[in-house]
């Protein structure tokens, strides 16, 4: 990768909360990346040496039964991605990071040209989040492998495995909304950038 991250690049962690652990999500069986969490406490440990700004995205459901309903223990952060004080914290209620929101604000007085996401569900607020980003004209990546998703039933009814959602949802982002890659090559790119990092 030639590219290098700027100061200015901005961590966005999408809805990394309790809720994701109900049992609901598997109803049709296992998620994929299991090591996800893993990747993703390794990136946020990388980014908060880095000195660059990191946003915790919050989903907090208006529907009852959804186990991100506001006020639930399952809106609470899972213990990989916590905030620590000093790290911002948005609240949505629908599917994308920016509506509703004012996080394309914050990032564009922040001057932040390049984003770094990863998260849940890859086909649902991570998909949705990372189109409005590259549609609004950010430079954007989304970490494969620190994202993760369910098997769900297609439109034929005919049930899809993790994998399969996880890779067609990737293959509609890459190259038209981001740069799909994968943990070792952020923490790489990070490296290029650290001279950019005062």
């Amino acid at each position: 990768m030639n590219e290098e991250l700027s100061k200015e690049a901005v961590l966005l962690i999408i809805d990394v909360q309790k809720a994701i652990d109900d049992s609901v999500w598997s109803k049709y069986g296992v998620r994929n990346n299991l090591n996800a969490e893993n990747n993703m406490a390794q990136i946020l440990n990388s980014w908060r040496k880095s000195g660059r700004q990191i946003i915790h995205v919050k989903h907090e459901s208006k529907e009852p039964t959804s186990t991100y309903c506001s006020g639930g223990i399952g809106c609470d952060f899972k213990e990989c991605v916590a905030p620590i004080e000093g790290e911002l914290v948005i609240t949505k209620h629908v599917h994308s990071a920016f509506i509703g929101t004012n996080l394309e604000e914050i990032l564009r007085k922040s001057n932040c040209l390049q984003l770094i996401i990863f998260g849940v569900i890859t086909n649902n607020s991570v998909e949705a989040t990372v189109r409005m980003a590259g549609d609004l004209g950010f430079t954007t990546y989304l970490v494969e492998d620190a994202t993760f998703t369910f098997p769900k039933l297609d439109y034929n009814v005919k049930i899809r495995t993790a994998e399969e959602v996880h890779g067609m949802s990737l293959a509609n982002l890459d190259g038209e909304y981001c740069k799909v890659i994968c943990t070792v090559e952020l923490i790489k790119l990070m490296g290029k950038g650290r001279n950019n990092v005062t």
